[in-house]
């Protein structure tokens, strides 16, 4: 393996065969992100990622991850220039996956999530920004390359985006509904170019960032527990197959049987 660069921006080449197929992964620094990364590399898929911070470098050490850019994908001059980088690093090769994963769900300086009656509207322009416009900037940057590889695009949404949750905030969950309906949007659009475009909405998930009173919830989730994150990197991963090769439009709801009630 060789490295190029110098600090968080080094780029990690190593030689892929013909077959390798490459997904392009954003979010990638921890939680749903970091679980589908590995389960790609697992699969022996190639693994281009973006997120605001870098990642360990020990999670790097597989020369499938071959590249990570930092990005702020609500600055449009950082994500323009992430979707330049990672094109240069395609070439005139082709994208098999784009996985729209980086989301946020911002607290105001009181502590609650960002809703209709607090907060700011600047704020719910920066939840839009990088749940919403995003993955549509992001689909249209990289079309040419998912169109050479008869590719798909996952979006990852949300159960919030469809029920009333309790600890989501109405920023982050009318964003999740906007993109449920943008993927459907995109389906019909991206068809054109032989891409397919899904969505992945996940439930209650247990991350470094779920508190407590999520706990709550476990007894509205008919298989009685939360989600792992690799709970929701296998659906995203099994989409992106030819096994899901005739689906598109289509949001899978990862969420334990919650989604029901």
């Amino acid at each position: 393996m060789r490295a190029t660069g110098t600090g968080s921006l080094a780029l990690y080449f190593a030689p892929m065969s013909t077959d390798t197929k490459t997904v392009i992964l954003t979010g990638a620094s921890q939680g749903i992100g970091h679980a589908t990364v590995e389960r790609f590399m697992r699969e022996g898929w190639r693994v281009i990622t973006c997120a605001r911070q870098d990642v360990p470098a020990h999670c790097r050490r597989d020369p499938l991850w071959s590249h990570h850019l930092p990005t702020d994908l609500t600055d449009p001059a950082s994500l323009d220039a992430f979707v330049r980088q990672a094109n240069a690093i395609l070439g005139s090769e082709p994208l098999h996956a784009l996985v729209n994963n980086a989301g946020v769900s911002p607290k105001t300086t009181f502590k609650e999530r960002l809703g209709i009656l607090n907060g700011s509207i600047d704020g719910w322009k920066q939840v839009f920004e990088l749940n919403f416009f995003a993955p549509l900037k992001l689909a249209r940057g990289f079309a040419s390359a998912l169109h050479r590889g008869k590719g798909t695009v996952i979006n990852v949404t949300s159960i919030a985006g469809h029920y009333v949750h309790p600890f989501a905030g109405s920023a982050y969950s009318t964003s999740k509904a906007a993109l449920s309906g943008l993927t459907r949007e995109m389906a019909v659009e991206f068809a054109q170019l032989g891409v397919r475009v899904n969505a992945v909405a996940p439930g209650e998930i247990k991350t470094d960032m779920v508190s407590a009173e999520y706990e709550a919830l476990i007894p509205r989730i008919p298989l009685d527990r939360m989600g792992s994150v690799q709970d929701v990197a296998g659906v995203i991963f099994r989409l992106c197959s030819d096994d899901f090769g005739y689906v598109t439009g289509t949001e899978v709801f990862v969420t334990g049987g919650q989604h029901l009630y």
